[in-house]
């Protein structure tokens, strides 16, 4: 009976196709959308994970976001080292500046001042240059996306080019040559971003009182994060997190501030809709086509519960050959976006969603052309 259902299915070709096309977007824009909804959100926190080696984030207790700059007294550092459990603590600093660049440019660049002596803070992966060149004179690091996009500067011939290695800027009128380019996760603000030491990024930052934006904390072998970031709480007065948990504040404060997983919750629901729509219809409308085959079967002997599992199948290859093209389509389209602006993050979570939504609406189909099917009276196939 298996074999005469797929029979069925694939010999009313429109109709097949009509619902695979159906099936095959919902789960596109079930799959594609979340994944764009995930990567930029990811990135809300990307730079927090970019800094693998501090446990615990320090800060003024009125910061909302990493990008948020509420500078702390320098003192506040000696008071963190101080704390039980605190192996080692340094200073940050994390600014929006202004850049002149060799071609007479002006951009915004997000610069983060690293501790002088053990340079904790600066990039993981250097793409041209060393993070030991940070020492040189007046060094710089930039990341290769800005130093591509949207610091690509005209040289003398008039052409285009990236930023790159021994080039010479000026931040707040002070000089800095590019010493390295490292490879960073883009940010949900979007932001170009550079790293130097800590005091140069003084020398560059307007003369305010204070400049440490966070202190960087990391605890002694065996201490636990969560009791030592309660007693920097207790003792300096400051808000400390966990790196994990600081990433769930950052996450929180944009789904929480923006309109974004509102339009994206739209954008799937709708896409669950259509689909449900589509391949709704076009299966009802195939089963009804299909009844006189049905009430053949029942006229041999073919039980109701049969003919339920045959409709069912048929749903269940509709849904999985939709599904697969749908996933298919969602990843290549995660591919070609790779590295780009776009935000793409496909988890297989994500995975199980879809399928359960392509599941849904499948089901929903079959549900809705079952009833024609159980109340179907054999004699229709001796009517002309």
């Amino acid at each position: 009976m298996n074999i005469i259902a797929l029979q069925m299915l694939f010999g009313d070709r429109g109709k097949y196709i009509a619902m695979i096309v159906g099936i095959t977007f919902a789960a596109l824009i079930m799959t594609q959308q979340p994944s764009i909804f995930l990567g930029l959100i990811s990135r809300t926190y990307s730079y927090v994970g970019e800094l693998s080696l501090p446990d615990i984030w320090v800060m003024d207790p009125t910061v909302d976001f990493v990008e948020e700059s509420k500078p702390l007294r320098d003192t506040e550092l000696q008071r963190v080292r101080g704390v039980e459990g605190v192996a080692w603590a340094v200073p940050l600093y994390k600014g929006l500046l202004t850049v002149l660049l060799p071609d007479g440019q002006r951009k915004i660049i997000d610069v983060s001042g690293v501790d002088d002596a053990t340079l904790i803070g600066a990039p993981k992966i250097m793409l041209k240059g060393s993070i030991a060149d940070l020492r040189k004179d007046d060094g710089i690091i930039i990341d290769s996306n800005a130093a591509s996009e949207r610091y690509s500067i005209t040289d003398a011939t008039g052409k285009k080019r990236p930023l790159d290695v021994g080039d010479v800027l000026e931040i707040n009128d002070q000089r800095a040559v590019v010493v390295g380019i490292a490879k960073m996760e883009r940010t949900f603000t979007t932001q170009p971003l550079a790293f130097t030491t800590y005091s140069r990024a003084m020398r560059y930052a307007p003369g305010q009182r204070r400049l440490m934006t966070y202190v960087l904390v990391k605890v002694q072998p065996g201490a636990d994060i969560a009791t030592v970031a309660r007693r920097i709480k207790a003792q300096t007065g400051l808000t400390a997190y966990g790196k994990e948990e600081f990433k769930v504040v950052n996450r929180t404060y944009w789904m929480k501030n923006t309109g974004i997983p509102i339009n994206f919750g739209i954008s799937v629901f709708l896409g669950f809709l259509v689909g449900a729509a589509i391949a709704g219809q076009t299966f009802h409308s195939f089963v009804r086509e299909s009844l006189k085959q049905f009430a053949a079967l029942k006229a041999m002997g073919v039980r109701n519960r049969t003919l339920v599992r045959m409709v069912l199948l048929q749903a269940l290859v509709v849904g999985v050959i939709g599904y697969g093209f749908g996933v298919g389509l969602s990843a290549l389209f995660g591919t070609a976006v790779a590295g780009s602006v776009l935000a793409f993050y496909m988890p297989w979570q994500l995975l199980i969603f879809s399928g359960v939504g392509v599941l849904l609406i499948v089901m929903l189909a079959a549900l809705l052309s079952l009833r024609a099917v159980i109340k179907l009276d054999p004699a229709t196939v001796f009517r002309s």
